[in-house]
This record gives C-alpha cells, sequence and structure tokens, in this order.
C-alpha cells in the first residue's frame, strides 16, 4: 500500500538578515512501498506541549491528565516523553514513561557511533569477512537503510561514513582525490546481510545510521506506550516526534516548525497522529576557512547539501519521517 509524506522545504542561501530567500512551500510526493522503512536528524522541530500537568476534561467525563517526563542523556540531544491518562490513573503513566525511555535507550546502545560496544561500532572496527553478530532490531534498520538508499536514488546511504569523517575531521577543504577516496571506501556492494552475521567485503566499510535509527527509536518508545494503554502520548527526541491518540488539548497536535535562519518560529500546522522530522545543516555544522559547512553531506557527491536550509517531512512512523527528511535534503 503506497502512502505519502508533507514536505516543508525552506530555502536560502545567503544567511545574511535582509537577504535570505527564504520560501515555505508545501509538495506530496508518493513514497516507497514500505517492509518498514522510514530522520535526521533533524533540528528545529518543537510541539507545543509544555512540561507538567495539564487537566483535559472540560467538565465532561473523567478528568485526563498530560504527564511529561524529559530523560537526560538520551542519545546526546533533548528528549521529552508525553502521556495523557486519567487522572485517576497515573501509575499507568509511570510505567508507559519508563518502558518507552528503555527503548530509546535501547536502541541507543546498539546502533550509536559514540558507543564503541554497539552493534554498529563493532561492525565498523571489524577486518573485512569477520562476521559481526546483529540483533534482529540493528539488521531490520540496515535492511530498512538499504531500501531506502535504493528508493531515494542513492541520496540515502548510510555507508558514506567515510566521507563524513573527513568533514567532521577536516581544518581545510578536502580535495576531490579525498573526497573521491573516502567515498570508494565504502558502499552497499560491500556489505553482506545475508547471514545472521553481517559481514563487510573491505575492512574500510563503515556504516552511520544517524539518519534512521532515531526515527526508529520513536517509534519503539511509541509503541510501548501504545501497549500501556495510555489514552494518547508523543515522544520528541531532539526535535523529532511522533505522536497518538488524544492530545494534551484541543483535538490535535499542534507543531510549529522552527526559522532554520533565526530564533522564530517558520510554520505551525496541526496533526492527529504521525511523525513530524526535520533535517538542516544550521544547527550542526564545520567551520573552515570561515565559512560554515553543514553536518549533512550528498553521498552523491561527497559535499555538504546546500540546496534547502530546512525540511520538514510529516509520515505515518518517525523512521520515515527520518529517513525522508535527510535524504531530501
Amino acid at each position: 500500500m503506497s502512502w505519502w509524506v508533507r514536505l516543508i522545504i525552506f530555502r536560502g542561501r545567503d544567511r545574511g538578515r535582509g537577504n535570505v530567500d527564504l520560501w515555505p512551500r508545501t509538495v506530496h510526493t508518493s513514497c516507497f512501498h514500505r517492509p518498514r522503512i522510514g530522520p535526521a536528524l533533524t533540528f528545529g522541530l518543537a510541539v507545543l506541549v509544555g512540561v507538567g500537568l495539564w487537566q483535559t476534561s472540560g467538565g465532561r467525563g473523567p478528568a485526563y491528565v498530560a504527564i511529561v517526563r524529559e530523560p537526560v542523556g538520551i542519545m546526546g540531544t533533548s528528549c521529552r516523553l508525553l502521556v495523557v491518562v486519567r487522572q485517576s490513573d497515573q501509575s499507568t503513566a509511570d510505567v508507559a514513561l519508563a518502558q518507552a525511555e528503555a527503548e530509546l535507550s535501547r536502541v541507543e546502545a546498539l546502533m550509536s557511533t559514540w558507543i564503541d560496544r554497539s552493534e554498529i561500532s563493532r561492525f565498523n572496527a571489524a577486518e573485512a569477512n569477520q562476521p559481526v553478530p546483529l540483533s534482529p532490531a540493528t539488521r531490520d534498520v540496515l535492511q530498512a537503510a538499504r531500501a531506502a538508499h535504493q528508493a531515494t536514488g542513492g541520496a540515502f546511504d548510510v555507508t558514506c561514513r567515510p566521507v563524513i569523517e573527513l568533514w567532521r575531521q577536516a581544518d581545510s577543504l578536502p580535495s576531490d582525490l579525498a573526497i573521491n577516496q573516502a567515498r570508494k571506501s565504502s558502499n552497499w556492494s560491500q556489505v553482506d546481510l545475508s547471514q545472521p552475521a553481517a559481514t563487510k567485503r573491505e575492512t574500510t566499510t563503515r556504516v552511520d545510521l544517524g539518519g534512521i535509527a532515531k526515527g526508529y527509536a520513536i517509534d519503539r518508545a511509541i509503541g510501548a506506550l501504545r501497549e500501556s494503554g495510555v489514552a494518547g502520548g508523543s515522544v520528541d527526541v531532539g526535535g523529532d516526534l511522533r505522536c497518538f491518540g488524544r492530545p494534551p488539548e484541543g483535538p490535535t497536535w499542534r507543531i510549529q516548525v522552527r526559522d532554520p535562519w533565526d530564533d522564530g518560529v517558520c510554520g505551525v500546522f496541526e496533526i492527529t497522529a504521525g511523525a513530524v522530522c526535520t533535517s538542516g545543516g544550521y544547527m550542526r555544522f564545520t567551520e573552515i576557512a570561515g565559512r560554515r559547512y553543514g553536518h549533512i553531506i550528498d553521498p552523491r557527491s561527497g559535499r555538504p547539501v546546500d540546496q534547502a536550509a530546512s525540511v520538514t517531512v510529516v509520515a505515518p512512523t518517525a523512521q520515515a519521517a527520518d529517513t525522508w527528511a535527510t535524504a531530501l535534503s
């Protein structure tokens, strides 16, 4: 079954306040059929739910409350978990929030390149033809990443980590030769996922799931909230979020998109359920010779992207929104 994603793209080449070519537009694009295909990264998104406790009954029927938890240290960024429950059932909220946080931490422990003992770090450090056992979760995300590579014509490619490292560590502009060598050192043709243990054909092959694993983790956390029986909830990690069920206030979840050129808001919209992820290079960047280069690399050119200051995607799952926000950047 095909489905749709909504895109909000903000473009601009000049960061000066008076000369920014900033224009929002909303378009629709048909997404590929997904086994579990699914954002970046993704910055500049906030859900207007606040922090604390609200009564939402309006005097009609049982009172509902929204309870928020903000765990520290999840994926190195901000994290906000929210559940809506009956006022008399706050113990359910405590269990649901704990389970959602545990899911986020579990995925991070498996797939983060910042954790030396994660499965992805062990795969990256392995020698050629050395089997590396993978959990079903990590294998699923890698398979989804490979499908996304094909569906996006190579715009989404988790095997371009050597190029990411090249730009991250550069104190001068990388040469064309260095970029080409880094790109050739790692690609999907060198990765074998046909066996329970993954192998790579070249020692230089490395992957980075930063453009998809956070979305997957958010979906897992949402699943934990749903299974707990809460009336509604949302999971927001670093500005990427997914929500479902009864909102804390009103009939819809109200979302605001951060202006990539300023500290304000450049757009507000409402959804009843689904995921919203934003990708842009304005929050994380490398400065070389006085110029800023965003952290998002086009794997086809091996260079930082500069066509879209911000891309926001609305999709049924956070994994889909996360992936497509990165690819469309």
